[in-house]
């Protein structure tokens, strides 16, 4: 059995982008060496969203990674950042991936909405429009990780 987070973020303002460029470099690098991470995938959307989608170990691996090091520095800033932000958790079992269609069926129907300082309309319900698919990147761990 393996644990699987999806998170979606929108950025509210282009302002704060290539900040959040440099962040997000730290924590692809991050989670690529954090112990547990099995395979993931990014997701760069229309309108500053973006997606995660990642595999590990346990649900313990996954909060291990959010709690330290380039995560743990992204999310207080994400707070005033993003004007919409959720994540959805679930269990999965075997080696395929789980789709971005289906993270997304699962964020729209589990999902829950993060705190935001500046949420928008559709922040609390998950009323985003729907993602496009085509621009996600593969995650894989480090060689070394292991």
């Amino acid at each position: 059995m393996a644990f699987v987070s999806a998170t979606r973020l929108r950025i509210r303002s282009l302002r704060f982008m290539p900040h959040f460029c440099l962040l997000l470099l730290g924590t692809r690098r991050q989670v690529k060496a954090a112990a547990g991470f099995q395979r993931g995938s990014l997701l760069a959307d229309r309108q500053l969203v973006f997606w995660t989608l990642t595999v590990w170990d346990s649900a313990g691996a996954m909060r291990d990674y959010m709690l330290a090091g380039a995560h743990r520095a992204a999310m207080p800033r994400l707070v005033n950042w993003c004007d919409e932000a959720s994540v959805v958790h679930w269990e999965i079992e075997g080696d395929a991936t789980p789709t971005w269609p289906e993270a997304d069926q699962r964020m729209r129907e589990k999902g829950r909405a993060s705190k935001v300082r500046h949420p928008s309309p559709r922040h609390a319900d998950l009323n985003y429009l729907p993602p496009r698919f085509a621009a996600a990147l593969p995650i894989a761990p480090s060689i070394n990780t292991q």
